[in-house]
């Protein structure tokens, strides 16, 4: 889409949906732990540690709605289920990986503008 395009009507509001899929904090993190192929549900909430199982299920539930993220069910007793990204959540990863690299960057400049920001209205 081009710039020019972004104020066309409703355009505005289906790239914030798509924005708020995509910065979400679950999201990323969950992406970022796909990158090396799939895995099990449990495996990612291991490497994840603090998500709840309920918002793991939530986020990887629209992850597969918006179609960055394949989920597998192996006709196991008891069933086998792994999650992979699909073309399009690897696509996700570079801009993904960048925001998260430059986030890492950036953590002290933030950190100190916060703290002039909070001293200047405190």
């Amino acid at each position: 889409m081009k710039p020019s395009n972004f104020h066309e009507s409703g355009s505005c509001r289906r790239i914030s949906e798509i924005l708020s899929r995509v910065g979400d904090k679950w999201t990323v993190l969950v992406i970022v732990q796909l990158k090396g192929g799939p895995l099990r549900f449990s495996e990612i909430k291991q490497r994840l540690g603090s998500i709840s199982q309920k918002m793991l299920t939530t986020t990887l539930r629209a992850l597969e709605r918006d179609g960055f993220v394949k989920r597998t069910v192996f006709p196991t007793v008891p069933p086998r289920v792994e999650y992979a990204l699909t073309p399009l959540g690897s696509d996700l990863l570079k801009p993904v990986s960048e925001m998260a690299n430059w986030a890492v960057q950036n953590t002290e400049r933030i950190e100190r503008a916060r703290q002039r920001f909070d001293g200047a209205t405190g």
